[in-house]
């Protein structure tokens, strides 16, 4: 299993995929839409159309993790607005608030004492 941790780098695609995507198809977008290296040990997040499934992308050194939840009820609450940018940069904790279905921009945390560089 991977660990979250808070030195981590997680992207998350503003806009929908086609879940029927596999790992290779994946690292694709990661190089063409988010000009990002897949094999970086980046945290990608992508979402279907339907808002009812997300999956993390992420490399350890010897392999890539494919990982997939899918909600058995309703949809994912926040997901943010097209902008800009191709992906958003997200905290820890806001991605575990993510994966319960909850809303990371609406959480009272401290901020960070000192962002942490990668």
């Amino acid at each position: 299993m991977i660990q979250l941790t808070p030195h981590m780098r997680i992207l998350l695609m503003i806009d929908p995929e086609d879940f029927r995507k596999g790992i290779d198809s994946l690292c694709a977008t990661c190089r063409k839409t988010l000009q990002e290296d897949p094999f970086s040990g980046c945290v990608f997040v992508f979402r279907n159309r339907k808002k009812t499934a997300i999956k993390l992308l992420t490399y350890d050194g010897q392999g890539f993790w494919l990982f997939q939840k899918r909600l058995s009820k309703g949809r994912f609450n926040w997901w943010p607005e097209n902008s800009d940018a191709a992906s958003i940069r997200l905290a820890t904790y806001e991605l575990q608030l993510l994966i319960y279905n909850g809303n990371p921009t609406g959480c009272n945390v401290s901020p960070p004492w000192r962002e942490i560089v990668n």
